[in-house]
């Protein structure tokens, strides 16, 4: 008889939680599996911090039901807490802590923690092991925030923003961090507002708008959409007649200039289409430039489902 396999990293289901008469989260349902990577997205005010609050313990919840490495972080927080790393976005730290005293401390809260040295090598933080945390850089404070939420070997590791005010080199560390942690069987559930990190990291993306669950599935699902809903984009001359141009294109194309120069053909496109639109540009002496075939992003998915106005 084959064992029972093991429980989800993360099960939510029924979550409710309400600041007076609002209403945060609305019967959210929520599984990850364990070692996996599953970014919990949403527009502010959506209701996801207090999601990841509640299921790393620091609030509790107003119905449903939550485990998270099958323990109740409501009541079982001397047991989980071991096991979970946490990396909440503004770091809180005493401001006039330097960084190796800080990473050290939380290191000697840890059965097995690793070496705090290697930590900050690893996170290009060496150089500033002695410098007072309100002195670091926006982008070392958060690798510092990192730092804490791995150095006690954790299985599960919740990673509020974990890129915001990071340069792009520093970005595609923790990237890398990210990709490890995966492969060395740990699960990492991430908040995120940037839509390529999503893309490029989860096995999993979950979005949330007014407390609830309004998509799920892998970034490929989510931005699969309908096979004759393609875009061609190209640059050229402002002010082409766009009328002219759908006329020479197969049936069911539309183009349109979104911005000036900035082309958009939509529908199903082929080698064909890609060959019209180049000649017709051609006959009207323009160069048709930037060329790109691209299928939707999962930031339209989010901007479909969430709404474009500012929150």
């Amino acid at each position: 008889m084959s064992p029972n396999p093991p429980s989800p990293a993360v099960d939510v289901s029924g979550l409710v939680k309400r600041y007076g008469a609002t209403v945060a989260v609305n019967g959210l349902d929520l599984v990850q599996q364990r070692g996996t990577v599953l970014a919990l997205l949403g527009p502010n005010g959506a209701g996801k911090t207090s999601t990841v609050e509640i299921c790393e313990g620091f609030r509790s919840a107003d119905a449903g039901t939550v485990r998270v490495l099958g323990l109740d972080p409501a009541t079982d927080g001397d047991r989980l807490r071991p096991r979970v790393g946490v990396m909440p976005q503004g770091g809180g730290a005493y401001p006039g802590v330097h960084a190796a005293e800080m990473l050290g401390v939380v290191a000697s809260c840890a059965a097995d923690p690793h070496d705090p040295a290697w930590l900050l090598d690893v996170l290009g933080l060496t150089s500033a092991a002695r410098t007072p945390y309100k002195r670091l850089s926006g982008g070392q404070q958060q690798r510092l925030s990192l730092a804490c939420a791995l150095v006690g070997r954790p299985e599960l590791v919740f990673l509020d923003e974990p890129t915001a005010g990071m340069d792009p080199q520093a970005r595609r560390l923790v990237w890398d961090i990210v990709r490890a942690l995966r492969a060395d069987g740990v699960t990492v559930l991430l908040t995120t507002h940037l839509m390529d990190e999503a893309e490029a990291l989860a096995d999993h993306v979950v979005i949330v708008d007014g407390g609830r669950v309004v998509a799920s599935g892998t970034p490929r699902e989510l931005t699969a959409g309908d096979p004759d809903d393609q875009q061609l984009r190209f640059r050229a001359r402002p002010g082409l007649d766009t009328r002219l141009l759908t006329s020479a294109l197969p049936e069911g194309l539309v183009v349109r200039e979104p911005s000036p120069g900035g082309y958009l053909v939509q529908g199903l496109i082929d080698p064909q289409v890609v060959s019209t639109v180049t000649s017709w540009c051609a006959q009207q002496g323009v160069l048709a430039e930037e060329m790109q075939v691209a299928k939707r992003s999962l930031e339209d998915v989010f901007l479909e489902l969430t709404g474009r106005e500012l929150r």
